[in-house]
């Protein structure tokens, strides 16, 4: 499990109470019009976050999930990066990841050679992938590789890996220890997680700029991503946990819908680590750091089952599949923030 305990702090008043009591003149004085959020990424939901709070008046920089990186056909590969970067850009493809519309001519010829293309990248992605793989290779460090492809994409926040480092979030099922992608790709999420590991972690250091953004952020966002499979991955990083624990205020974006996960496994991972259903094992999985929870409208009970004086509980629709849906969340959260 990711060690790290919490603090006390100050809550703030709940989105609800917000609304109720001022109106919306008073909370433009109130609320600065630019805040400093850090947000912790991983996975599509991740991805969909990130494109929800950029379209608030905000200073955003995305902290991502690394563990799934891994070599692929000769190539580094990094799913989340991407599909952070693919999302904000508005060319993702309808499943959340990869490139729109992308074809897949070198799969299909690797496929005629005999080479097992279970993993499949399209040729747009491909040369993402491609540059990434040629500029490490040269020596330069995966931040500055990712700060050049996102200025190509002409994105307007700040992008950053988890750790320049390598880690490996492994799996162990009831057949073994598996990598991340054998788990989610070649096996389809199928396995019974037992627990997870991150390898490389104890020699990992936070890319840079990676702390610096959460201890200057006004408020740090976790997304509604997996919580054990690309949320920990990052927390595990020397540092970074401790450092989210001392920030003014954490809010995590619950990846549930009625408590179960509307796609992937979160749900399912979190009861067999042995976390309580529902958004009870959320909260439990990030061990004290919260100061506020986001539920779906699904979950609405929960604000008064898990809501503390150190825990405020806010409902809405969480859902951001589509960018109008991302829009009426990101307008949502304005209130809260």
């Amino acid at each position: 499990m990711v060690p790290h305990s919490g603090l006390d702090r100050a809550v703030p008043q709940s989105a609800e109470q917000t609304t109720a009591n001022l109106d919306s003149e008073h909370q433009q004085c109130m609320f600065p019009s630019t805040m400093r959020v850090a947000l912790l990424s991983g996975g599509v939901g991740g991805a969909r976050a990130a494109r929800a709070i950029n379209n608030l008046d905000h200073d955003l920089t995305a902290i991502v999930n690394v563990g799934d990186d891994a070599p692929a056909y000769g190539l580094q590969v990094s799913p989340d990066l991407d599909t952070v970067m693919y999302t904000l850009a508005d060319v993702a493809g309808d499943a959340g990841w990869g490139v729109a519309h992308d074809s897949f001519s070198l799969m299909d010829r690797m496929a005629s050679f005999g080479i097992d293309t279970g993993f499949r990248i399209g040729d747009k992605d491909l040369a993402t992938k491609l540059l990434r793989t040629s500029l490490v290779g040269q020596g330069v460090s995966l931040s500055d590789v990712t700060s050049r492809l996102a200025e190509t994409f002409n994105l307007d926040v700040t992008l950053l890996p988890a750790t320049n480092d390598p880690l490996a979030t492994m799996i162990q099922t009831e057949s073994g220890w598996i990598d991340f992608r054998t788990y989610f790709v070649t096996r389809r999420h199928q396995d019974r997680v037992l627990d997870v590991r991150f390898d490389g972690v104890a020699r990992a250091r936070p890319a840079p700029s990676v702390i610096e953004a959460i201890e200057a952020s006004d408020v740090v966002i976790i997304a509604p991503s997996n919580p054990p499979l690309s949320i920990w991955p990052t927390l595990a990083i020397p540092g970074v946990s401790r450092a989210v624990q001392r920030a003014k205020r954490v809010i995590a974006i619950s990846p549930l819908f009625g408590g179960k996960a509307l796609k992937g496994p979160a749900d399912r991972v979190l009861g067999s680590l042995g976390f309580s259903p529902g958004n009870k094992g959320v909260v439990e999985a990030y061990d004290g750091l919260l100061t506020d929870l986001i539920v779906d409208q699904a979950d609405a009970l929960d604000r008064a089952l898990l809501g503390t004086p150190h825990l405020r509980v806010h409902v809405t629709n969480t859902k951001m599949t589509t960018i109008k849906e991302g829009r009426s969340f990101g307008s949502w959260l304005t209130h809260l923030l």
